[in-house]
């Protein structure tokens, strides 16, 4: 069985059409199609149907799905087995949309230049998904907000970057003080579904800050937009940039308002390992030149 075709087979219904399956592969879709009908040939079974302009899995690709996804896991698998200790293969990670802008674009052209045999899948979501992906060796690591949690044993975390919260709010905004403000101005709160929005909720809690609140998101970037256009004010992570270009929005310190720190969380063991710690060296490399941060855990 060629595994280009179950690759193709998982994309498609990843993705959920054709068209966004071939720009990921870099291919056309008239070749996804014609791997798509091979491996059906091949099954003896239908895999995927239309509906509409999707496409979706059929009760047969439902069920071949899972032990597509676990061939090619294994598949990939074999480079870094083969490799021994020789960083190789594909390495999985999660990361948060701030630290996929901030952090991540200076850590792999590193890796990449140093280990060119290492491969690299990137899932942006969230800093809770990725730490139970991490866990269940879903993902390799991921570049997350520390957990509140205490990270379990099989797992490692290493702090890259503290970043202080602060109140932002629209460049023409004046205010005597942040608790003035926070009482007067409509507040766009950080989702307290998030582990950063539970940080700013604790501030708030701490220091009986009353806000006005008429929007809550996840999205940072879309927040800073919002304060810039004069929706509202809010307080957020002093994240690392860039940050959304042409703001016109200010940022004023919080003392003692807390910490949101991001860092990389890896799971220690596995056929991949040796591409994990060259990818937490290269971290280590690029963003701790001091005292700035504290390894929890070896790899």
């Amino acid at each position: 069985m060629d595994l280009r075709f179950l690759e193709s087979f998982v994309e498609v219904v990843e993705c959920g059409s054709l068209a966004a399956a071939a720009r990921r592969l870099n291919l056309t879709p008239a070749a996804i199609a014609q791997r798509l009908r091979g491996l059906e040939r091949e099954l003896g079974q239908a895999l995927i149907t239309r509906v509409g302009r999707t496409v979706r899995p059929t009760a047969s690709g439902l069920a071949v799905l899972p032990f597509a996804r676990r061939l090619l896991a294994d598949a990939h698998d074999l480079r870094a087995i083969a490799a021994h200790d020789t960083p190789a293969g594909e390495l999985r990670l999660g990361s948060t949309a701030t630290a996929l802008t901030g952090l991540l674009p200076r850590v792999i052209p590193h890796l990449r230049a140093r280990w060119p045999q290492v491969e690299f899948f990137v899932r942006p979501g969230s800093s809770i998904d990725h730490f139970h992906a991490v866990l269940t060796g879903e993902l390799d690591a991921a570049l997350i907000v520390r957990p509140p949690v205490p990270v379990p044993k099989a797992l490692s975390w290493l702090t890259l970057r503290d970043e202080p919260l602060v109140l932002i709010l629209p460049e023409e905004m004046v205010g005597n003080s942040a608790s003035e403000i926070l009482r007067e101005a409509p507040f766009i709160r950080y989702d307290r579904n998030q582990w950063g929005g539970q940080i700013v909720e604790r501030y708030l809690r701490t220091n009986r800050l009353k806000t006005h609140d008429f929007l809550e998101l996840d999205a940072l970037d879309a927040i800073a937009a919002l304060v810039s256009r004069g929706a509202g004010v809010s307080i957020v992570p002093d994240w690392a940039p860039p940050w959304p270009e042409n703001l016109h929005l200010r940022k004023l310190p919080l003392p003692d308002a807390g910490l949101r720190s991001v860092g990389i969380l890896w799971n220690r063991s596995g056929a991949r390992s040796a591409a994990v710690r060259a990818l937490v060296d290269i971290c280590r490399e690029t963003f701790l030149t001091g005292p700035a941060a504290v390894d929890h855990g070896r790899v």
